[in-house]
């Protein structure tokens, strides 16, 4: 007599939980479509292999690319960084794969269960082909945080004319991240636990999160409500950006090892208060792997500095420009 009650109390249970899976997805498809409504793309899109990549380009001058880092878009530049530099350069800021209007690269990294993710090699050359389709030519390249390691694979694999990488995680790190990269970046996690953070993670979290990024500064006034941090809380976002993050640490050992051969001008800015990146742990070490590498330490700034410190990342970009014989 145990066994029918027990089939019948595992039916019940995988109903209930079946109910709670549409309550929680129907949701976080609403919230899905409120972030997309509020933050709609702001530049335009160019087909790679069939898949879509969201760019946004201004200005005019020698061709400058600029690459986001974890859970960012384009608007982490457009937000005032673009006007800044929009006069003396062709800017082009791309969404990276999975993140803001970009696509995955392939079908091979789409899916909640799905733990592939793209290499910053990958993203780079993603990236680079976009970038050739536009007509970007001989590019300076500056990638900031994660988005500092893809610009570090695209000056190993793409000869770009320089490179400037700001808070950029380029080296391998001691200890693990935290716990929620391992959780959303895993099977279960993807297809069960994101689709809760997407449907119920409060506002407050997110706010708390964006100073984290930001101390010891405090975020620009009218960050947050531009930057639209619910676009990294759609599920595939979500998934893309934990497992992206969640893999890099074995790209940047192997590449660690090449940066050697790097003969292009580099430019390193980074912040010694800086705790999401340190830079005792990456900038400091990459200045002396790289041939020539001019490293730039603010002092007291944290992960932050082009917004909280713009105008040394332009004067990074401009020396950039000048030892590339662009200017």
């Amino acid at each position: 007599m145990t066994f029918p009650k027990l089939a019948v109390s595992l039916i019940f249970a995988t109903l209930a939980l079946a109910g709670c899976g549409i309550l929680v997805d129907g949701r976080a498809d609403k919230r899905e479509a409120l972030a997309e409504a509020a933050f709609p793309p702001g530049g335009q899109f160019v087909m790679v292999d069939g898949r879509r990549v969201h760019y946004v380009t201004a200005g005019r001058g020698p061709d400058l690319v600029l690459l986001h880092g974890a859970s960012g878009n384009t608007r982490e530049f457009t937000f005032q960084f673009v006007d800044r530099i929009k006069d003396r350069y062709r800017v082009w800021v791309f969404d990276r794969p999975g993140l803001g209007y970009t696509d995955r690269i392939s079908e091979t990294f789409e899916g909640p269960a799905n733990t592939n993710a793209e290499s910053p090699a990958q993203q780079a050359a993603f990236l680079k082909t976009a970038a050739d389709q536009l007509g970007v030519q001989n590019p300076i390249v500056l990638g900031h945080s994660y988005g500092g390691a893809v610009a570090l694979a695209w000056g190993l694999n793409h000869d770009p004319a320089a490179l400037v990488v700001v808070s950029a995680a380029s080296n391998p790190w001691p200890g693990n991240l935290g716990p929620l990269y391992g959780v959303a970046s895993s099977a279960i996690g993807g297809a069960g636990i994101v689709p809760l953070i997407t449907a119920f993670t409060p506002e407050t979290t997110v706010d708390a999160a964006i100073s984290g990024v930001f101390a010891p500064q405090e975020p620009p006034k009218g960050y947050a409500d531009y930057i639209g941090p619910a676009l990294t809380l759609r599920r595939e976002s979500f998934r893309a950006n934990a497992r992206q993050v969640n893999s890099l640490r074995p790209h940047v050992v192997a590449m660690s090892k090449l940066y050697g051969t790097l003969a292009l001008p580099v430019e390193i800015v980074h912040g010694t208060a800086d705790d999401v990146v340190p830079l005792r742990i990456h900038s400091e070490p990459l200045s002396r792997q790289i041939p020539n590498a001019n490293l730039t330490r603010l002092e007291g700034i944290g992960h932050m500095p082009h917004h909280v410190a713009p105008q040394a990342v332009e004067d990074a970009i401009d020396r950039a420009a000048k030892r590339a014989g662009l200017r």
